[in-house]
């Protein structure tokens, strides 16, 4: 894949929450993909909650997978923040789908 924010995404949303069977993506988790000079990346994120027992294999599952499929990447730096926190509303209508929860009315 070429070193692009749209692939990075991509791959971004094959990475699944390890509790939760829906992708990083699709739960609201990533706020913010910033592309560096030289094959830095930039993540910004959140997670479902502050003490997420999970959270050392989520960011090597991160790491690891931008590094492997996206070209030219040579560094990945994710950054958790809690501002804003996480909250059920920013899991988009797919996921709702998928965790067979009723989708919000618009």
């Amino acid at each position: 894949m070429e070193y692009t924010e749209e692939n990075v995404r991509k791959v971004l949303q094959e990475i699944h929450d390890p509790e939760i069977p829906v992708s990083i993506v699709e739960l609201g988790l990533i706020y913010e993909i910033a592309m560096k000079d030289a094959g830095v990346i930039d993540i910004t994120m959140t997670l479902t909650s502050a003490g997420c027992p999970m959270i050392a294999t989520l960011l090597d599952d991160i790491k690891d997978g931008v590094t492997a499929k996206v070209k030219d990447v040579s560094e990945v730096n994710v950054h958790i923040t809690f501002d804003p926190p996480w909250n059920p509303n920013m899991i988009n209508e797919e996921a709702l789908f998928a965790l067979g929860i009723q989708p919000r009315e618009s």
